[in-house]
């Protein structure tokens, strides 16, 4: 059976490579690439003489088929990092799994993680938003939840576009939410700048980024349960809900006993509206 290796590559130091990577590289029968001249770099760095062929998203429908079937191991790398994350690694891998291929994926470096880490946001929760869509209703929907989510957003933005969306983060999310952005990481110009997200589309609006960005962004405040469970008793009621039903109700809805008894108290079962 054909076996496809998804390997992780340095996001910038050559020398962020696992040896079981460069084992694999080593023994394949053909490295598929994403960027053969990136990956060329690699690969003659480490003295690895394994054939390379182009693998990215506008020849994966045409060539990855043939030469998953051509080849016996085929090893995957991407431009940077660790493929299937936010790349064509992703697409690579459906197609490998609906062949009956078999397929690993080695651990590695990616950008996101330590981004994440050198922000200095919560780190218990956290989602990766890969790329925001670039227009439209569907980047409005991500801001938005990004702006009512507790947990800290992790995503990735082209330098060129990077003061927009740091601007319409602090419209969705407000001028004050604390996040960071993160460039070239490993590399020698390797910086992360903290700050709000107004003060951070300032500066990236007259600054111009360089290399590939990383954007944290921290999570929203809970919100007061005390506010949640008032909210409930004003919805409830306002439909007619009283007494014992809204008393129920409310408890099912997690409000504290004592307080769901005090409103059917309120909204008495013979209250007029």
């Amino acid at each position: 059976m054909s076996r496809l290796s998804l390997v992780p590559t340095p996001i910038g130091n050559l020398e962020d490579i696992t040896r079981r990577a460069l084992d694999v590289l080593r023994r394949a029968d053909v490295v598929a690439a994403e960027d053969t001249r990136r990956s060329r770099v690699l690969l003659d760095h480490y003295g690895i003489a394994t054939p390379l062929e182009r693998l990215d998203a506008h020849t994966m429908e045409a060539r990855a088929a043939a030469l998953l079937e051509r080849h016996e191991h085929v090893a995957y790398v991407t431009d940077a990092g660790t493929p299937g994350v936010s790349d064509p690694g992703a697409e690579l891998l459906r197609r490998a799994v609906a062949m009956g291929v078999a397929v690993e994926a080695l651990p590695g470096p990616t950008a996101f993680v330590p981004a994440l880490v050198l922000s200095c946001l919560p780190v218990a929760r956290f989602t990766f938003e890969g790329f925001l869509p670039r227009k439209g209703a569907d980047r409005r929907r991500r801001l938005a939840s990004i702006a009512e989510s507790t947990a800290t957003t992790v995503l990735y933005e082209a330098p060129q576009r990077l003061a927009g969306t740091l601007q319409d983060l602090a419209s969705a999310c407000g001028e004050e939410r604390e996040a960071s952005v993160s460039r070239e990481l490993t590399k020698r110009f390797e910086t992360t700048v903290r700050g709000t997200l107004v003060a951070l589309a300032q500066r990236y609006g007259a600054e111009r980024a360089r290399g590939e960005i990383v954007v944290v962004v921290g999570p929203a405040e809970p919100p007061d349960p005390a506010d949640e469970h008032r909210r409930s008793v004003e919805a409830l009621a306002g439909a007619g809900v009283r007494g014992s039903t809204l008393r129920t109700a409310l408890e099912a809805l997690g409000v504290p006993r004592n307080d769901a008894y005090a409103a059917s108290l309120r909204y008495p079962e013979d209250a007029a509206d």
